[in-house]
């Protein structure tokens, strides 16, 4: 009780901190507004006219083509496949009324046959991306033309744009370097990972597709989200049933392949960096081919090494040691479906554990050889030395690498699919016996055309990706301890 009542005005000092932010924020653009010159007053109407007013020709007519630019494309809405950039696109992403087909036009109250109701998602998030931008580049012009009137206050000459392009290659070199980087990441990370999570909402498949030429599906809340645990819906009772299974073998892969492969690389690092070890580069090499061979064709290789009709089968048959193929990668419905999931774990070692031995055996090299000497004066054991020594300096120093390693591996993608196919299948279900969420998802859009119910499943991954992320990488030594090991 004493520590709540202790950290209420913690709280209140935060709110109160955040509210005098908003506050100073408005007070400052009274003030840039009252104490500004008569440009800075027009640049809150027309974009550049501060700039033109203390003759920064350049710098205002880029903020006006800006403008007028932005200011075009929302008023007269030019459009693609009949589907509308601008206000009306505003109007579109209510999805109202599409049974009838096409682009609604708030105006008439018609639709346009051929329109496409991924566009009008689209186009809507992209509108609202231009009206956040248009935002920005009105604050950076009053700034700028408040900055040329503070310069003129103090008796500088306001910047030329000769010089602040020599500014943005000095000072302001960072800003250059990542304005790029942070447009290319709104334009490919950003808007295409919103548009995904939006089609969660939505009645968007194939069901809904090829009506009338067009594309057509509707908001429906988080009906999708309540399908995978009431199984309503037309995959509903799919869903329902195969989530969890799904859920659960996804994390005892990630959890498998992330330890088989951390543990069996450290081992083979020790071995190999064994003192009096001869042939230490034939075996690195060997090791680290694995590699440099593209992983693609490696698990394609071991397809078809021990695939139903594969050389390993047809030797074990022709041996006498199995009266029929054996279904190691679960390529039929009728194969073993655990026999499958311990064939992938092994196999993803041998592709993991070369990446793991690489990265430890810089490690071990730079272990203090002082702490070995003392602990066998002690009378440690090797093994002793290895979990008190050894192991926890490599866990300290790769504890980032553990966890992007277990993420990646719930993502894995490539070893199930190409290996499995997500296989054995059931009859009626989309997701196979080796599924992991991340190839279900595949399944469920490209090869079933369930965008909506895909994409409810892609959130649930981040969710799951994200929160073991943070909370993993937050209470490790490796950040709490960054700069210390004991």
């Amino acid at each position: 009780m004493a520590s709540t009542l202790k950290g209420a005005p913690k709280n209140k000092k935060n709110q109160l901190s955040f509210f005098e932010r908003m506050g100073k924020s408005l007070s400052d653009f009274g003030k840039r507004f009252a104490d500004g010159s008569p440009g800075t007053k027009l640049s809150h109407f027309i974009f550049g006219a501060g700039n033109f007013y203390h003759g920064q020709y350049i710098k205002g007519l880029l903020f006006l083509l800006l403008q007028v630019g932005i200011l075009a494309l929302m008023i007269f809405c030019p459009s693609v496949n009949n589907t509308p950039y601008g206000w009306k696109a505003l109007a579109n992403l209510s999805l109202k009324n599409t049974t009838e087909g096409g682009d609604f036009d708030p105006i008439t109250g018609d639709f346009s046959v051929g329109s496409d109701c991924k566009l009008m998602v689209l186009f809507g998030f992209v509108t609202i991306a231009m009206i956040l931008i248009y935002y920005l580049v009105w604050k950076l012009n009053i700034a700028s033309s408040f900055k040329a009137d503070m310069d003129r206050k103090v008796g500088k000459k306001p910047t030329t744009f000769k010089e602040d392009l020599q500014e943005l290659l000095d000072g302001k070199f960072h800003v250059l370097m990542l304005t790029p980087t942070c447009i290319a990441a709104t334009l490919f990370t950003i808007l295409p990972t919103i548009f995904m999570i939006a089609l969660a909402f939505t009645t968007y498949n194939d069901q809904d597709m090829n009506h009338l030429g067009t594309t057509l599906f509707h908001w429906n809340g988080i009906q999708n989200f309540q399908a995978v645990f009431t199984g309503e819906g037309s995959l509903g009772f799919e869903i329902k049933n195969r989530f969890l299974p799904v859920l659960g073998w996804t994390f005892i892969w990630a959890i498998f392949a992330t330890l088989t492969c951390y543990f069996g690389g450290i081992i083979l690092a020790l071995l190999i960096n064994k003192k009096g070890l001869k042939g230490k580069k034939i075996f690195r090499t060997v090791f680290i081919f694995t590699i440099a061979v593209p992983q693609f064709i490696s698990l394609l290789a071991v397809r078809n090494l021990l695939g139903e009709y594969g050389p390993f089968n047809t030797m074990l048959v022709n041996l006498g040691w199995a009266q029929q193929p054996i279904g190691f990668l679960g390529l039929n419905p009728n194969d073993s479906e655990q026999l499958a999931k311990f064939m992938v774990i092994l196999i993803n070692m041998w592709l993991g554990i070369p990446y793991t031995m690489l990265m430890t055996s810089g490690i071990l090299m730079n272990i203090p050889a002082d702490l070995y000497e003392a602990a066998r004066v002690d009378g440690s054991s090797t093994t002793k030395m290895f979990f008190k020594i050894t192991l926890p300096y490599v866990v300290f120093v790769t504890t980032p690498y553990l966890i992007s390693s277990f993420i990646g591996n719930i993502n894995s993608f490539n070893t199930i699919y190409l290996l499995t196919g997500g296989g054995p299948t059931y009859v009626g279900y989309q997701a196979g016996g080796t599924d992991l969420l991340v190839t279900w998802l595949y399944k469920l859009t490209i090869e079933q055309g369930s965008y909506n119910t895909g994409a409810v499943i892609g959130i649930f991954t981040f969710l799951i990706t994200a929160t073991i992320t943070l909370v993993t990488y937050r209470r490790s030594k490796a950040y709490n301890e960054e700069d210390t090991f004991q």
